[in-house]
C-alpha cells in the first residue's frame, strides 16, 4: 500500500509524502527565516511543528535545530536525527494520523501555500567544491580544447578532479545572474579582450550537501562517506567560457566561474532517493584502495534543461540527461576530498560537475551542445550559440516511481546585463 498524505498532492507533483525535501523559507518579507519541508503545493513549517512538541523522539525532542534560520544545526546531528525527522514527518502528514490533520489551529500556523513564500538558501555554505565527474563531459571538453587524440588526461581516470569554487556567490533559484566582465583571448597582436563575456553558458549539475563533517587531519573512509551526505540539490554552475579559456592555464577556473552559481531551494535526502539507487558505471582502471567501494551506486534522476529566450513566453528543452551518467560517485568525491586531511563542515556544497550523457541531446552545457559556438541551437525559431541578456535557464530533476515521483522542483536564473563600465 502506497503511503498517502492528508494534504492533497497531485500525481505529477515532485513533492509527495515519499519525498519531503528540506528547505528554508520566509512567509512574509518581515518574517524570520525558518526550516520547512515541501508537501505537494505546501510547505510545512518545522519551527511550528517543533514548538507544538510533535518531534518527540530522543534526538529531536529537546533540540532547537528547527528554530534556526538555516539547516546547518540539523545537518550536524547526522543520519540518526535525519531518520527520526523523516519518520515523524511521514507519520504526522499521513492520511491516517489525526494529530495535524484534525488540528485546525496548528494546520493554519504550520502549512503555507508554496506559491506565497520566499524561498532562501537552505544552508549557510562555508565552502564549495566543484568536481569534474562526467566522462562524457570530460571527453567533449578535451576534444574541443585539445583535439581528439588524448581528450581526457590520464589522472582523470584515477581521481575525482575538482577545484574550490566561491561560496559567497551561490544564490537560490529565481535570482538573476549578472553577466560578468573579464579578459578574453587576444586577437592577433592586440591586447586581450576586456568586457562583458561573449560566451555565457549554463552547466547542468547537481550538488551534495554535507552533513556531519570531519576533524582536520582525519579523512572520511569511502564506505562511510554516505553518512556525511544529507542530500542533493540541483545546480547551475554558470560559466563564462571566453574568460575561463584565457585564464585557466595554469591554475584553473577563477573569474570565469566565480560570478554566480544557482541551486534549487529544496534538498532531497539520500533516504528519499534510495528507492532509485542504481549501479554506477564500471571504473577502468580500478580505483586505488582508498576509493574502492563495497557498493558503488548512483541514482536514476532524469534531468532536463529548458531555455526561455529573452522576450519569449515559451521555453525549449535543450538537454535531457541523467545523474546515473556520472563516472565518479558522490561518496568517492567526498572521500577523495578528505583523503589529505581536509575538514568538511555541515552545509558545505560539493558540485558534481557538468552531467553529460552519450547522446547529442544529453549534453550538459552550451559549450558541448554548440561545439564552442560552431553550431547554433534552434529554440522555437530563435538561434543561440551562447546565452544572451534576458534569457532564462531552468533545470528540473525527478525520479519517476510507479505511483509517485521524487523530484527537486526547479533551479532557474535569468541573465541580466553586465554593469556599465
Amino acid at each position: 500500500m502506497v503511503l498517502k498524505s492528508f494534504v492533497d498532492v497531485h500525481p505529477d507533483s515532485h513533492f509527495p509524502i515519499q519525498n519531503l525535501p528540506f528547505g528554508v523559507f520566509r512567509p512574509t518579507e518581515a518574517s524570520p527565516a525558518r526550516p520547512g519541508v515541501a508537501i505537494g503545493d505546501y510547505v510545512l513549517d518545522l519551527s511550528a511543528v517543533s514548538s507544538a512538541g510533535l518531534f518527540d523522539g530522543p534526538i529531536l525532542k529537546d533540540s532547537d535545530c528547527f528554530c534556526q534560520p538555516n539547516l546547518n544545526k540539523f545537518l550536524a546531528l547526522g543520519r540518526p536525527a535525519w531518520k527520526e525527522a523523516r519518520v515523524t514527518l511521514q507519520k504526522i502528514l499521513s492520511s491516517t494520523e489525526p494529530v495535524l490533520r484534525d488540528n485546525v489551529a496548528l494546520r493554519e500556523k504550520s502549512l503555507f501555500p508554496m506559491s506565497e513564500l520566499e524561498m532562501l538558501l537552505p544552508t549557510a555554505i562555508g565552502d564549495y567544491t566543484d568536481f569534474f565527474s562526467s566522462l562524457h563531459h570530460a571527453k567533449n571538453c578535451g576534444t574541443i580544447f585539445r583535439g581528439p587524440q588524448n581528450p581526457v588526461p590520464l589522472n582523470w581516470f584515477h581521481l575525482p578532479i575538482a577545484y574550490h569554487g566561491r561560496a559567497s556567490s551561490i544564490v537560490v533559484s529565481g535570482t538573476d545572474i549578472i553577466r560578468p566582465r573579464g579578459q578574453g583571448h587576444p586577437s592577433g597582436n592586440s591586447p586581450p579582450y576586456f568586457g562583458p563575456t561573449q560566451k555565457l553558458d549554463f552547466e547542468l549539475e547537481m550538488a551534495a550537501v554535507v552533513g556531519p563533517g570531519n576533524e582536520l587531519g582525519k579523512p572520511i573512509e569511502v564506505n562511510d562517506a554516505a553518512e556525511h551526505i544529507f542530500g542533493l540539490v540541483l545546480m547551475n554552475d554558470w560559466s563564462a567560457r571566453d574568460i575561463q579559456a584565457w585564464e585557466y592555464v595554469p591554475l584553473g577556473p577563477f573569474l570565469g566561474k566565480s560570478f554566480g552559481t544557482t541551486i534549487s531551494p529544496w534538498i532531497v535526502t539520500l533516504d528519499a532517493l534510495e528507492p532509485f539507487a542504481c549501479a554506477a558505471p564500471e571504473q577502468d582502471p580500478k580505483p586505488l584502495p582508498y576509493l574502492a567501494e563495497k557498493v558503488s551506486k548512483n541514482y536514476d534522476i532524469a534531468l532536463e534543461v529548458h531555455i526561455t529566450p529573452s522576450g519569449q513566453k515559451d521555453s525549449s528543452v535543450v538537454t535531457r540527461s541523467n545523474f546515473k551518467n556520472l563516472y565518479w560517485t558522490l561518496t568517492q568525491q567526498l572521500a577523495h576530498h578528505t583523503i589529505n586531511g581536509c575538514n568538511l563542515r555541515p552545509g558545505d556544497l560539493l558540485g558534481t560537475g557538468t552531467i553529460s550523457g552519450p547522446e547529442p541531446e544529453s549534453l550538459g552545457c552550451l559549450l558541448e551542445l554548440t561545439w564552442n559556438g560552431q553550431n547554433a541551437l534552434l529554440l522555437n525559431g530563435i538561434t543561440r550559440k551562447f546565452l544572451e541578456d534576458g534569457d532564462e535557464v531552468t533545470i528540473t530533476g525527478v525520479c519517476k516511481g510507479e505511483e509517485y515521483n521524487v523530484g527537486f522542483g526547479t533551479c532557474s536564473g535569468k541573465v541580466a546585463p553586465a554593469p556599465c563600465p
